[in-house]
């Protein structure tokens, strides 16, 4: 798939979505879902019928590739759920699930106004992509007690209850995935000389962070050179030159954009630099990133994952064949997934149908209690010694994860560094 259809595909279902999509083929029943209120009373969004679910994400722009699989995945499972008959809550209510998603292009002023346009008419918001989008109405949510539920960020921050007792991120926070590379790699008894690019911003910051605390003390590990890029920009030319030029057999890349991820791997080609690379999961896509990057020609492009991917040794997984046929029928998405967040959204849906399970009052803080009381859930498309699980402070519901070596088609886990 390339990108050109990728952006017609972002480009349709952010016109939908200005629509007002939902998953329910027969709308909202029931009125408006009351007032908010407490003991009980229904807040906004819920109704006997239906529950809806709002989402902002950027469905145009640098970043509509996986800011549209949020949209997608999610959309997918419910509609799935939907035509059996609807979830299952536990108040005794069997509800469809609807979902009114808005473009916010990855921009936070534009987030901030999608969050106020849909507090009032949405149960919860969840599954929208981006740290500086969703912190943009962070705090205008913990004010009108709106959930902010297994977004994907993974700033450590939504997943504080003090901090954040409306929030609660779903995938692994930065620091993990980092830290996870950097065990990798210290294991490997090798000398290694290793260039760091990084986002300018707590994304890049925790990736860091994270590497920096498991290779502590290693002594075959040596950083020879350390940049910074800036999210508005739209070149890291002069950085990758820079770093070449350092000799590292190790590239850690803590980059969040999808188009500078490509250019990177394509500018180290250029300067016949070729490391092993360490890739952050949103951005190290076989079809998004890694074919287009020719990712083949450098020895080793690692990442890390907790959801099996539609290509692959998983392709046959009787959840993912499930999951690909929802995602077509149910979800508007034709192509193969080039994201993992297509795996990601689907996969929050199928957490927040067992946090709805356990929901006896139709009220947001019934199920935000509800919501952090889940351990050990193995969601469909999980990867072995993976769960969900929110009950621990500080931690999001996935925390768990593997890491995985680019096959020049998919991903294979492994254990060691090759």
């Amino acid at each position: 798939m390339n990108m050109h259809s990728r952006s017609r595909k972002a480009l349709g279902i952010a016109v939908a979505s200005a629509l007002a999509l939902t998953v329910s083929a027969c709308g909202r029943e029931g009125g408006d879902g009351g007032d908010r209120g407490s003991g009980g009373e229904a807040s906004p969004g819920i109704t006997d019928d239906s529950v809806t679910l709002g989402i902002s994400t950027p469905l145009s722009g640098a970043t509509a590739g996986p800011g549209t699989c949020t949209v997608a995945g999610i959309t997918a499972y419910f509609g799935m759920k939907n035509a059996e008959g609807g979830v299952e809550f536990g108040d005794g209510k069997t509800r469809t699930v609807e979902i009114e998603a808005l473009d916010d292009t990855y921009d936070p002023q534009q987030a901030k106004a999608n969050y106020d346009q849909l507090k009032d008419d949405v149960f919860a918001m969840t599954a929208g992509l981006g740290t500086p989008t969703n912190r943009a109405w962070r705090d205008a949510a913990i004010a009108d007690e709106v959930p902010q539920a297994l977004i994907m960020t993974g700033d450590p921050l939504f997943s504080d209850p003090e901090e954040s007792p409306w929030q609660l991120g779903f995938v692994p926070i930065y620091q993990n995935e980092g830290e996870a590379f950097g065990e990798l790699l210290a294991s490997s008894g090798q000398q290694h000389r290793v260039a760091i690019l990084s986002q300018n911003d707590d994304y890049g910051e925790g990736y860091v962070e994270g590497f920096k605390s498991a290779v502590e003390g290693a002594d075959n590990i040596e950083i020879v050179e350390e940049l910074t890029y800036e999210a508005t920009d739209t070149s890291v030319d002069a950085q990758m030159t820079e770093l070449a030029a350092s000799d590292a057999d190790v590239m850690f890349n803590a980059m969040s954009l999808v188009p500078l991820a490509v250019s990177a791997l394509q500018k180290a080609q250029q300067l016949n630099w070729t490391p092993s690379w360490f890739l952050p999961s949103n951005t190290s896509s076989p079809g998004g990133v890694l074919t287009p990057g020719g990712a083949t020609a450098f020895p080793g492009v690692y990442s890390v994952a907790f959801s099996k991917a539609p290509a692959g040794p998983a392709a046959g997984d009787p959840d993912v064949v499930e999951y690909l046929a929802a995602l077509k029928q149910y979800g508007d998405y034709q192509d193969p997934p080039a994201f993992p967040h297509c795996q990601w959204s689907w996969m929050v849906g199928a957490t927040l149908e067992q946090a709805f399970g356990e929901m006896t009052e139709p009220t947001r803080e019934n199920f935000m209690e509800a919501l952090r009381g889940i351990s050990g859930f193995e969601a469909p498309l999980m990867l072995p010694d993976t769960s969900v699980d929110t009950t621990e402070a500080g931690q999001p519901a996935v925390s768990t994860v593997v890491v995985q070596k680019y096959n020049g088609k998919g991903y294979d886990t492994v254990t060691t560094f090759e």
